[in-house]
C-alpha cells in the first residue's frame, strides 16, 4: 500500500481570518474548531505532520481526507457533512409519557 502525505494547503486572506474567528470563538463545536486548526497548520510550510497529528490527537490519515476535502469544497470542509435519512424530531419533556 502506498502512503500519501497530506500536503500543504494554500489558503486566501479571507480564509484564514475565517478560519482564525472559528478556532477563537467560543460558540463554535469542538470538532469544527479541531479541523479549523488542523487547515491553518496545514497552510504553515514549517509543519511537520507527525507531530501536529501528535498535538491534536488524531490521526495522519484524519489529516490527509480534511486536506482533499478542503481541496474539494473548500473552508465549508471543517463543517459536517450533511447526513442521509430523516432528521431526528424531538418531542418536548413530557410528552407522550403515560
Amino acid at each position: 500500500m502506498r502512503r500519501r502525505s497530506p500536503h500543504l494547503i494554500n489558503l486566501l486572506s479571507e480564509e484564514r481570518t475565517f478560519l482564525e474567528s472559528l478556532v477563537r470563538d467560543g460558540h463554535t463545536e469542538q470538532r469544527v474548531a479541531r479541523r479549523a486548526r488542523l487547515l491553518l497548520a496545514m497552510a504553515d510550510p514549517e509543519t511537520v505532520i507527525e507531530q501536529l497529528a501528535q498535538r491534536l490527537e488524531v490521526e495522519r490519515t484524519t489529516i490527509w481526507h480534511l486536506c482533499r476535502r478542503f481541496d474539494e469544497l473548500g473552508v465549508p470542509a471543517v463543517f459536517d457533512a450533511p447526513r442521509r435519512g430523516r432528521p431526528w424530531v424531538i418531542s418536548p419533556p413530557g410528552a407522550g409519557v403515560d
